[in-house]
């Protein structure tokens, strides 16, 4: 069985007012912390996804051993993210899937999101009840992936198929920053 990791970071970050992958967190780009988790996590192959202000972002942040993918059309909605890095891991039995804007997700909760898989279509990592990620992707749902329109992602796939959801929390923080002040809390 192969695995994919696959990073979605293509918006534009107009709540945060800018290119928010390169804001600064612990002294590093916030993108490589979601980079750092996947790439840690074992898996076959990992992706980026980028759009908005793509090229800026490729040559400052260290991506390691993970590919970039452009999606061209990321302006139109998360789902065009989606099913650019989905067609590059298209090969895979099972993609997890991260956002470059969730710093404490760790490579344990990406391995552990990828061994729940068994039985199911897909996983969803649930964090005090509420929907995080990873989300995994198994054969069928990635099949799926490319009728996705607009601005729609994972929650609006799943509820076509069976997932396992499974309390996260003691392994990963779904922190996001949305904003400058939600950075600067943490």
């Amino acid at each position: 069985m192969t695995n994919a990791g696959l990073i979605l970071a293509a918006g534009a970050g107009t709540r945060f007012g800018g290119t928010k992958q390169l804001a600064s967190l612990h002294g590093r780009p916030l993108l490589e912390h979601a980079i750092d988790a996947m790439l840690g996590a074992g898996l076959d192959h990992v992706v980026v996804v980028l759009g908005h202000e793509a090229q800026r972002i490729r040559t400052s942040v260290n991506f390691g051993t993970a590919e970039i993918v452009i999606a061209s059309e990321w302006a139109t909605g998360q789902a065009a993210s989606l099913r650019a890095g989905v067609r590059s891991v298209y090969e895979a039995d099972a993609v997890a899937i991260t956002l470059g804007d969730q710093p404490f997700i760790t490579s344990a909760v990406i391995a552990e999101s990828l061994r729940q898989l068994d039985g199911y279509d897909a996983v969803r990592a649930m964090y005090d009840g509420a929907p995080g990620h990873p989300v995994v992707f198994g054969r069928p749902v990635i099949e799926a992936v490319g009728s996705l329109e607009g601005d729609v992602g994972a929650r609006d796939i799943l509820s076509r198929f069976n997932v396992n959801r499974w309390e996260a929390s003691s392994l990963a923080s779904a922190v996001d920053v949305d904003t400058v002040d939600e950075l600067r809390a943490l």
